[in-house]
């Protein structure tokens, strides 16, 4: 087993069916560590070896990455790594996931589920137990390529220090979590292929403007699921927050200490621009939505290495499922 100081380190390492640091952990498996090294995971540990800071007022300029061929081989998965802890920050896109399937190909079925009552009823002896039936759905999930181009002069930009090309990256992770976002809205609302009959049955408010008993009649349509969730157009989020009901003096003092917004009727409220205006979104997130992603955060190694940054993309595929399209209630402004 080699010692992390000593593994040889070069861009063929980045393969379709391994990520860079799933290779790196079979190399240097971190369970063989303890004390600070067991702290760090493989990729970690080859930052530390190369003395490469990516964060702090002492990170270093961009230029440590290639002061080796080794060391350059590590740029790559850095970037991917920046990119997708800001994915990761933009919490909108996790708040509303009942599940996330990761594949290693391009085409999945998902699961779809007929049951003709969910009650547990009492059974006699030898009589009919109800059933629920899962089978595969005939229609592939449609999966969608997000993602930015990075272009920038290496001579430009390789004094500048890591920690802030690290915020520029995590930017770019947040902006493909808006596009998924959208993507999710858009299954959530108009379903997810043509044939599964899972789009929404929007209801219009009851008056000229949203009132409490609006949200009423959207936690009733809820049924048996629970209104969890209230995802919202920009607008519908400010009418909701102008309610009598949601203006008591605890919420407001929460809101304005932490930014939080109030919780209608014990559901979370998110406000995004995804969600068409006039539109608001209450849903079960344990039951509603599944998101299938197509591997990790893909970066151009090649690019990153040998051209040293210039010109490389870096893309996600993902789609999304309705899991139980009863757990997705939708109102609306005017139909």
């Amino acid at each position: 087993m080699n010692d992390y100081t000593n593994i040889r380190l070069d861009k063929t390492m980045y393969r379709a069916d391994k990520s860079f640091s799933q290779q790196l952990e079979m190399m240097d498996p971190s369970d063989r560590y303890t004390g600070p090294l067991g702290r760090l995971d493989a990729f970690q540990r080859q930052l530390k070896r190369f003395d490469i800071k990516v964060g702090g007022a002492a990170s270093d300029q961009i230029a440590k990455f290639f002061a080796t061929s080794d060391s350059a081989a590590l740029f790559p998965e850095y970037v991917a790594r920046a990119v997708r802890q800001g994915m990761e920050e933009a919490k909108a896109l996790e708040s509303i996931l009942a599940s996330t399937t990761v594949i290693d190909s391009m085409d999945y079925r998902t699961i779809s589920t007929l049951e003709e009552d969910m009650t547990l009823a009492d059974v006699m002896e030898g009589g009919f137990i109800p059933q629920t039936t899962i089978k595969l759905r005939e229609s592939l999930v449609h999966l969608y390529k997000r993602g930015r181009m990075l272009a920038a002069s290496y001579e430009a930009i390789k004094f500048q220090k890591l920690d802030l090309f690290t915020v520029a990256l995590r930017q770019i992770g947040a902006s493909i979590a808006r596009s998924q976002l959208k993507d999710a809205v858009g299954v959530l609302l108009d379903g997810d292929e043509e044939g599964n009959d899972n789009a929404a049955t929007p209801f219009q408010i009851a008056g000229t403007s949203l009132a409490y008993g609006d949200l009423l009649t959207l936690w009733e349509k809820m049924g048996d699921y629970q209104l969890n969730v209230i995802l919202a157009s920009p607008d519908m989020a400010v009418d909701i927050l102008k309610l009598e009901q949601f203006q008591s003096t605890a919420a407001g003092a929460d809101f304005q200490k932490t930014g939080k917004l109030v919780t209608p009727l014990g559901a979370t409220l998110i406000s995004s621009s995804a969600v068409p205006a006039g539109t608001v979104i209450g849903l079960d997130h344990r039951y509603a939505l599944q998101k299938i992603s197509a591997g990790e955060v893909r970066v151009d190694a090649d690019k990153l290495i040998d051209c040293q940054l210039e010109r490389a993309a870096v893309t996600t595929i993902a789609g999304f499922a309705k899991v139980f399209p009863e757990a997705v209630q939708v109102m609306k402004e005017s139909l």
